[in-house]
């Protein structure tokens, strides 16, 4: 298992957009406890950071010579906390720890092959979704999932309320976070919705998405 020193700790831990990760294990931590435990809850947290850090990870190996391209110092690769090696070889540790977590964890086979689903569209957005006009459609599933998971671990069916709000939020979010980039983004020809639709669009659609999601949770 490669070493780490702290210069690393923090590079992996930027490479693994460690906000919205930290944020995302949050929510699966606040649904989870909904339906279990407080210490099945975290283990059902850590299989979902486990999946957020893949996500990441991967996420800045994609990008690594668009970032170099526009001398993004504060990513990781790029300013030399840790190399694409490194990286790899953290990415490849990972995964088996993933779906070992969230298939063999309280989730079990259905609740788990839920969430290794939602972190399979999540990859999908890395890989191809990012560049075309569907990218929020894999923010809209994993969001719609990361909740809903959770009931169907327990053989309930979860309100639409979860799932229906999970999706509107997660597009929202897409929007937000694409918009600190927008014009890189558009320079290296990524052509994702947030792209074609411009910053002023993408803030209204996300505004949209949010004030949605606020009606879904009211009703």
């Amino acid at each position: 298992m490669p070493g780490l020193p702290k210069a690393r700790i923090i590079g992996l831990a930027k490479a693994s957009h460690f906000g919205p990760s930290l944020l995302v294990t949050a929510l699966s931590y606040f649904f989870a406890q909904l339906y279990w435990q407080p210490g099945s809850a975290l283990i059902i947290a850590l299989g979902f950071f486990s999946g957020q850090l893949i996500v990441g990870w991967s996420n800045d190996l994609i990008d690594y010579a668009d970032d170099l391209s526009h001398q993004r110092m504060n990513k990781p690769l790029v300013g030399g906390l840790i190399t694409r090696k490194y990286l790899q070889t953290w990415l490849a540790v990972m995964i088996p720890v993933a779906l070992f977590i969230n298939l063999f964890g309280p989730l079990g086979f259905v609740g788990g092959g839920l969430s290794i689903f939602a972190i399979a569209w999540a990859l999908g957005y890395n890989f191809y979704f990012k560049f075309n006009i569907f990218s929020p459609l894999p923010y809209a599933v994993a969001f719609a999932i990361l909740p809903s998971c959770m009931a169907y671990s327990q053989e309930k069916v979860p309100p639409t309320w979860m799932w229906v709000g999970g999706a509107l939020f997660g597009m929202a979010a897409h929007f937000i976070n694409v918009i600190k980039d927008m014009k890189e983004d558009q320079k290296s020809g990524i052509q994702g919705l947030p792209q074609r639709l411009g910053t002023r669009n993408s803030i209204i659609a996300a505004i949209a998405l949010i004030a949605a999601g606020i009606l879904v949770l009211l009703k």
